[in-house]
């Protein structure tokens, strides 16, 4: 039982580090501010396909934190009814459900609008007139959305490191806010040396 623990820990553990796509959209989304301006078909359809597509590796992870969660808490010593007596564990819940929610609105509401509207461009054809400025509100949503959803993931960490014993409110709410600078940063900069 030991072992199976364990390997829980590590899915657990290993599908939140493959969660961290928002801050790697949001790096490939400022890198695209940095080429030509304009709506650039080969460029633009590379970046959308690595946004698009990320978003089922992204779903998958997301189960996979929540399946191994679960079952971490039924083989564990703190028991399944940890998921409401424990305020760490009903907030990380409640904060991944939030991020599936958020990506899902991504994923079916606002990049098939971006799809249809990047199926107007050809490969081998001048861009269709304003379609760069179509395309901005839906894409500047999505960095938006991306930058939360940074934060709902660095959050998520802070809790999980709490789950056994709290850090003192004033550590929490200090690494919340260095939480919510690191995403805010991931939006307007390319942080390019890491975290700075």
């Amino acid at each position: 039982m030991d072992n199976l623990y364990d390997i829980l820990k590590f899915i657990h553990i290993i599908s939140f580090v493959f969660m961290a796509t928002p801050l790697f959209n949001l790096i490939v989304v400022n890198e695209r501010a940095l080429m030509e301006k304009g709506f650039v078909y080969a460029t633009d359809r590379y970046m959308e396909n690595i946004i698009r597509h990320g978003a089922l590796r992204c779903y998958m992870f997301q189960s996979g934190v929540l399946i191994s969660g679960i079952l971490l808490l039924v083989f564990g010593p703190l028991g399944i009814e940890a998921l409401w007596q424990n305020w760490v564990i009903l907030l990380k819940t409640v904060l991944l459900i939030l991020l599936m929610s958020l990506l899902s609105y991504v994923h079916f509401g606002l990049q098939p609008k971006i799809e249809a509207l990047m199926a107007e461009g050809k490969p081998d054809a001048p861009a269709p007139e304003n379609l760069s400025s179509r395309l901005k509100p839906y894409r500047v949503r999505r960095k938006r959305l991306a930058t939360f959803c940074l934060f709902f993931v660095i959050t998520i960490i802070i809790l999980g490191m709490q789950v056994y014993s709290t850090f003192s409110p004033i550590l929490i709410l200090g690494l919340i806010a260095l939480a919510a600078l690191f995403a805010w940063r991931a939006n307007r900069t390319l942080i390019r040396f890491g975290w700075f």
